[in-house]
């Protein structure tokens, strides 16, 4: 909202810039995690939580937030969010416990699917907004969705660094990653499937939703790369305490005595 304010933003990109950072996280933060090596269970299981708190945080959100743009349908959102996230879940879940591993063979393309759907939806988004995305006023939300993903990854690196001070065993360096990716990245796709269904008479505002998709994905894959780099440069162990430079060498020294000691004691 802040964002929306410095920017001018009004009407319906305004509400799409709220709704795309209302949403959960996305399966791409999970992706981003594990090329940083960040911790990988940690994200994906706040990315669960916050996915099934979505269809009643959404529409209470937006309610808050972006009803002095426009009549925010929270009824709508809340039924669609529930059909979009809820009942895909369930029928995983129940699909998962009748065939059980008969079903891996087919996950294996799921990957390809979701992909799929997405450039459907941008596809969707495009041919809904015509002339209008290429206007100066639609192309604002540009740069203003580039700066809800980067100051998405200060807050949650900011957040669990200063966590680190109050609870270290719980926001260690490798949590510290998986935060940032949590909060910088937002499920898009959602996102725009929302604005699309909910706000159908204003399809402008699943806009900001699509560029936050491409954009999003650049930007992790950026800073995954640039922090394995920088751990790589720098020694720093993928489990050290709060990324203390030289710790991938002293941890690797810890585990040669640990591995002199144990032989030296078999052959005791």
């Amino acid at each position: 909202m802040l964002l929306c304010w410095i920017f001018r933003l009004d009407g319906p990109l305004a509400v799409g810039v709220i709704l795309v950072g209302c949403c959960p996280s996305g399966t791409s933060s999970n992706v981003m995690s594990y090329l940083s090596r960040g911790d990988v269970a940690l994200d994906v299981s706040i990315g669960i939580l916050s996915t099934l708190c979505a269809p009643f945080m959404i529409p209470l959100l937006m309610q808050l937030l972006a009803s002095q743009y426009v009549s925010v349908p929270v009824e709508s959102l809340f039924l669609n969010a529930v059909k979009v996230v809820l009942f895909p879940i369930a029928l995983g879940v129940i699909c998962h416990m009748i065939f059980g591993k008969k079903i891996e063979k087919v996950t294996v393309a799921l990957p390809i699917v979701s992909q799929v759907a997405i450039l459907l939806i941008i596809g969707v988004v495009v041919a809904a907004n015509g002339p209008k995305l290429f206007q100066a006023a639609s192309l604002l939300a540009i740069p203003v969705v580039m700066l809800h993903n980067l100051s998405g990854y200060a807050l949650g690196f900011g957040f669990s660094k200063l966590m680190y001070k109050v609870y270290p065993k719980g926001f260690r360096y490798a949590q510290q990653k998986a935060i940032t990716f949590e909060v910088g990245m937002q499920d898009s796709a959602l996102g725009a499937t929302l604005a699309l269904q909910s706000f159908a008479t204003n399809p402008l505002a699943a806009v900001p939703s699509t560029f936050f998709s491409v954009w999003h994905n650049i930007s992790g894959s950026i800073l995954s790369s640039w922090w394995r780099n920088h751990d790589d440069k720098h020694e720093i162990h993928w489990d050290s305490d709060n990324g203390e430079k030289g710790s991938a060498k002293d941890a690797d020294s810890v585990h040669a005595f640990d591995a002199d000691k144990a032989t030296a004691k078999a052959e005791a």
